[in-house]
């Protein structure tokens, strides 16, 4: 396994390039099931979950996936086994999002559960009960979803609490029901609207994308279409964090700020100084940091997916920041491995207290997940010494080559095979 190695101590300067986003080319993807025409896909990124789920559509009767750089082509002419195996969806659980499509299309679908993850329970029972809605019948046997629904009908679906993959999976069933969806509570981040773009220029009927109420009205049949995935929120607020724990001089292009609202927000109060332009964030060397509070929360609040760069940053503020984590009950697995870089961190259930200033300092660590390992190279840009983290394959699953950027900018950070 490879791992990452980061020297700290040098201030970043430079220019950092943000590519497509991971949390919506995973769902653009999964649309492709609901047509036999080619999918065009631009601005994807080269990361291990794109491969992951080139993996699965292929297992489902894709043809072998065409890329040119961000460009990625996917074609399935037909479905020739509707089943999601556990040996693919245990290693990225985003694969559950094959289920409305599969029902869409060819009427039954057999994915496995995602079992466990390492930052807390994520159920699918709100896609169960929601697909039930729309006339699916769906049993869970020996570990897998198992549906059959020959001509899915719309309905009127509350969720119980918003999901992002629950949304995506019922917004692209329910494209081709017959008659009107309605779905209410729907989550409303960006990768949401970025999907109904997508299924809007593949044919389908969708309006209220990014509201909390999304009505689709099914069609007969979805053709291919080409579409541009947004840039990577997660992947530009790390690189904005990364700048401003090093008081580094680093201007984020190729990114919108506009999904970045709360994070933006945020970083100006506990004095990160940036100015915002069209598609750019500079990040400018300033005074030290304050301690600030903060809360995760579903978009447009302040992601979870940042909360693990920003306790990072936060050890190097001037007085102590509580961290509230309300999305995920395990997700400060990475605290454990900061505290071996010295920093001083007091956790209470969904809550962490971050003492700081505190000194960093170089150490073998280990990544817990896709976000933990970006903290830890957050940590390692400031810290004394070489730090080493192992388990690099948690970063390639959703940042393109982020050793080679952050050397662009002046990082001493390389990757070890």
């Amino acid at each position: 396994m490879d791992k990452i190695r980061v020297r700290g101590g040098r201030r970043l300067s430079g220019v950092l390039q943000v590519s497509g986003a991971k949390n919506a080319v995973l769902p653009a993807m999964a649309a492709a099931l609901l047509t036999p025409e080619p999918v065009i896909l631009e601005n994807s990124p080269q990361v291990r979950d794109v491969a992951t789920m080139i993996r699965v559509l292929q297992r489902m009767g894709a043809a072998p996936a065409r890329r040119d750089g961000a460009r990625l082509e996917l074609s399935v002419p037909a479905i020739t086994s509707a089943e999601a195996p556990y040996d693919l969806v245990k290693t990225m659980r985003a694969s559950v999002l094959v289920l409305g499509p599969l029902l869409a299309r060819c009427g039954a679908a057999r994915v496995s559960l995602p079992g466990g993850c390492a930052i807390g329970e994520r159920p699918v029972n709100l896609h169960i009960e929601a697909l039930r809605r729309l006339g699916a019948r769906i049993e869970v046997e020996h570990g897998y979803i198992v549906a059959e629904g020959p001509r899915l009908t719309g309905a009127e679906i509350a969720f119980e609490s918003k999901t992002v993959t629950g949304t995506e999976n019922l917004m692209m069933a329910a494209t081709r029901a017959r008659g009107r969806t309605v779905l209410r509570n729907v989550a409303q981040e960006p990768e949401i609207e970025d999907l109904a773009e997508l299924l809007t220029k593949m044919g389908a009927r969708i309006e209220g994308a990014g509201s909390d109420t999304i009505v689709v009205d099914g069609v007969e049949a979805l053709h291919g279409a080409e579409h541009t995935v947004i840039p990577d929120r997660i992947e530009a607020g790390t690189f904005i964090m990364a700048a401003a724990i090093t008081r580094g001089d680093v201007r984020v292009e190729r990114c919108r700020p506009e999904h970045l609202a709360a994070v933006l927000e945020k970083l100006r109060s506990v004095g990160v100084r940036m100015e915002v332009g069209q598609g750019t964030v500079q990040v400018m060397p300033d005074g030290p940091l304050s301690p600030g509070n903060l809360v995760t929360l579903p978009f447009p609040g302040f992601p979870t997916d940042l909360q693990a760069q920003y306790l990072a940053m936060a050890t190097q503020a001037q007085g102590n920041s509580l961290i509230t984590e309300s999305i995920f009950e395990n997700r400060f697995m990475h605290v454990g491995e900061l505290r071996r870089m010295g920093a001083r961190v007091d956790i209470d259930g969904h809550f962490a207290v971050v003492h700081g200033p505190t000194p960093l300092t170089g150490a073998q660590v280990m990544a817990t997940d896709l976000r933990a390992s970006a903290c830890l190279i957050v940590a390692g840009l400031v810290a004394e010494g070489e730090t080493v983290i192992d388990r690099a394959y948690h970063i390639d699953r959703g940042y393109e080559r982020i050793e080679e950027k952050l050397q662009k900018v002046g990082a001493d950070i390389e990757r070890i095979h």
